[in-house]
Order: structure tokens, then sequence, then C-alpha cells
């Protein structure tokens, strides 16, 4: 397992799927790289993840960033989440 900034955001991802997961009665066990599709998120759910994202990282996610390649696993939601902060940051 990595260190540093990107496992910390990543753990933290894994932490809203499986909440999104466990209100729907779903397992979780999420690993970075297990695809949402894989692991039972509906579109509902994604957008939920989605607002979840913005409100825990405390950012908004402008409409471009908003994919289906972004949002298909833990690791490609952390790297959209890290490009957002390193953007607000510059």
């Amino acid at each position: 397992m990595q260190a540093g900034p990107s496992a910390a955001v990543e753990n933290k991802i894994i932490t809203l799927v499986e909440s999104i997961l466990a209100q729907n009665g779903l397992a979780g066990g999420i690993e970075r790289d297990t695809t949402f599709a894989d692991a039972g998120l509906t579109s509902m759910e994604m957008v939920n993840l989605m607002l979840a994202v913005e409100a825990e990282f405390d950012m908004t996610l402008p409409q471009s960033d908003i994919t289906p390649e972004n949002f298909t696993s833990a690791a490609t939601v952390a790297q959209l989440v890290l490009r957002r902060q390193h953007a607000q940051a510059a």
C-alpha cells in the first residue's frame, strides 16, 4: 500500500463508497482499483458519491470533470481530487 496524500484521499473515497453501499445493504470490501460498477453502485449512487466527494474535500467539481473515466474506481476519483486540489492551490 502506498503512502502519502494519494493514499489518504483514496482511503477517504473508499470510506464514502462503502458508506453508500452500506445504506443499500450491499457489502463493502472496496479496494482502490475495484470498479464502482463491479461494487454495485447505481447511477443515482454515483451522483451521491460525486456530491459526497465535493463535500468531503470542500470543492465543486466542474462539469467537464464529471465523466465516467474520472468515476471508475477510488483510484480514478483520487486522481481527480488531487488534480483539483493542485489546481486550486496554484
